[in-house]
């Protein structure tokens, strides 16, 4: 049993990787990336939906009758979206405004409602629990990566405070005499580093 909730856990890190592995929550991740601060905290909100919303679709996958079971995800999902957005305005204003709509839009992100479809309704608790927290993390570093790539091409520093708990300042890492490479924070730079760090992942194997 403990080996099976590893592999659920584990697979979300590397093997089924949002968004490098199952392209999947792409708006999300080419829209918030310009920081790695705010590439954590998106992915940490998603995180916490996907953890509770996978762990409610399965205690309840006997009660939810098959004909309306999307609309029901998608109730559930939008109660724990509710809960991560008053979170987030009492404890991290601040980030909250710099995500903007994103936060509400993880209502219909295609990741969580897919896991609730393809895994949660489908095993026990503890399996979909490990399944989500898997997915919300290896869409945690997803982001996070890619936001750092971004933050660090466009201004040669990275420098956030997630939540208020996850402090970090390097300023100047290339050294003074950097010219930030302005395109990487702008839309257009998302897609381009995006699409490289695909194409890279795309070179290893997945298994």
């Amino acid at each position: 049993m403990a080996k099976s909730l590893v592999a659920e856990f584990t697979k979300g890190l590397w093997k089924d990787i949002p968004p490098f592995r199952l392209v999947l929550g792409l708006c999300p991740v080419l829209g918030v990336t310009t920081s790695m601060k705010n590439g954590i905290g998106m992915g940490l909100a998603t995180t916490f939906v996907l953890l509770c919303s996978n762990m409610l679709v399965s205690l309840l996958r006997k009660l939810i009758p098959g004909k309306v079971r999307i609309a029901a995800f998608i109730v559930i999902i939008a109660t724990f979206v509710i809960v991560v957005e008053q979170m987030m305005q009492a404890y991290a204003y601040t980030l909250f405004m710099d995500l903007g709509v994103f936060i509400p839009l993880i209502v219909v992100n295609c990741i969580v409602l897919g896991r609730a479809e393809a895994f949660a309704f489908k095993n026990r608790i503890l399996p979909s629990a490990a399944d989500g927290l898997g997915i919300g993390v290896g869409f945690t570093l997803s982001l996070a990566s890619l936001g750092a790539i971004r933050e660090l091409l466009g201004t040669g520093s990275l420098k956030g405070d997630v939540f208020g708990f996850l402090p970090y300042d390097f300023a100047n890492i290339f050294g003074t005499g950097f010219q930030p490479f302005d395109f990487a924070v702008q839309a257009p730079g998302a897609f381009v580093i995006l699409g490289l760090m695909l194409c890279a992942m795309n070179l290893i194997p997945s298994k």
